[in-house]
């Protein structure tokens, strides 16, 4: 595979990131500052945002790599180990045990089947997190170019055979699907995403995009309204449940999701769009222009 590298515009378009949360993790530490991106740095900031979206603090996240740095000799563990959901903590499979790296504690590895929860300890039943990490690689470098998507859906497809609940393949997928308008399809994965991660606000957003776009809109608001649930500074989320109260012609429920976008995302695409809504529905109504800033 050739050696592609990606500036920060892409990287942000690519992973659906506002350049606010990039800035964020590289002022914690998360990730260093720099000018262009390889493909495994695309993972690396990929998970980095998966765990943002389940709420685990930046702190906690930080600390939580040095430790497993440390511990294992792992150069970075994001790509090198596979997390494992672990509440608002984070824990890494490693040696074919799941490790929480600050306390040094072995946590529960629990994988869903049916309608059971059967704990995985063994190493012999592990992917190769080298072969996930690979894969999952893989598509990411192939997505965007239609001529390789057909290659992309094929690595995401062996990452999940490998490793059936991996939320962010069925993301990824599911995102391939929706940009071909192929919407069943893309809702499916979603839905997927959803069930193997309840708590990933990306997948209750994205989930929200296909539902807007085949006209059903209340059960699109609900699904943004769950992503700003989990991630109350979810801009973007306030931004397309915004618009879906506008097309049912609920301006004053959309008032507060504008105000809320543009104090997230100042420097947002869309900023001036929702400062205009803002503007239009406060002197509608009749009322005086109480938001700072508008």
């Amino acid at each position: 595979m050739a050696v592609t590298q990606y500036d920060r515009t892409d990287v942000l378009r690519i992973l659906r990131i506002t350049n606010r949360q990039m800035q964020g993790w590289e002022r914690a530490g998360l990730f260093p500052m720099q000018a262009s991106f390889s493909f495994f740095d695309l993972l690396s900031l990929k998970a980095l945002r998966d765990l943002r979206a389940k709420r685990v603090r930046s702190a906690v996240i930080l600390k939580s790599l040095e430790e497993m740095k440390l511990a294992s000799g792992m150069t970075n563990p994001l790509l090198e180990a596979s997390v494992v959901p672990a509440g608002r903590r984070v824990a890494f499979r490693h040696h074919g045990k799941a490790v929480e790296p600050v306390s040094g504690q072995y946590v529960f590895d629990f994988v869903a089947r049916g309608n059971r929860l059967l704990v995985v300890d063994s190493p012999m039943r592990q992917p190769d997190p080298d072969t996930v990490v690979e894969l999952f690689a893989r598509g990411v470098a192939l997505e965007d170019d239609i001529a390789t998507q057909t290659e992309a859906i094929a690595a995401y497809e062996k990452v999940l055979e490998l490793e059936p609940q991996h939320a962010a393949a069925f993301i990824n997928l599911g995102t391939i699907y929706y940009n071909r308008q192929e919407f069943g399809r893309a809702e499916a994965h979603y839905r997927k995403a959803i069930e193997a991660e309840p708590r990933y606000a990306l997948a209750y957003f994205d989930l929200g995009n296909v539902l807007d776009e085949t006209g059903r809109l209340p059960e699109a608001i609900r699904a943004y309204q769950t992503a700003i649930m989990l991630t109350p500074t979810y801009a973007d989320a306030h931004y397309n449940v915004a618009l879906a109260f506008e097309k049912l012609k609920l301006p004053r429920k959309a008032l507060s999701h504008w105000q809320a976008y543009i104090k997230l995302d100042q420097n947002g695409p869309w900023f001036n769009h929702a400062k205009q809504q803002i503007k239009k529905i406060l002197s509608e109504d009749g009322l005086k222009i109480v938001a700072r800033g508008v």
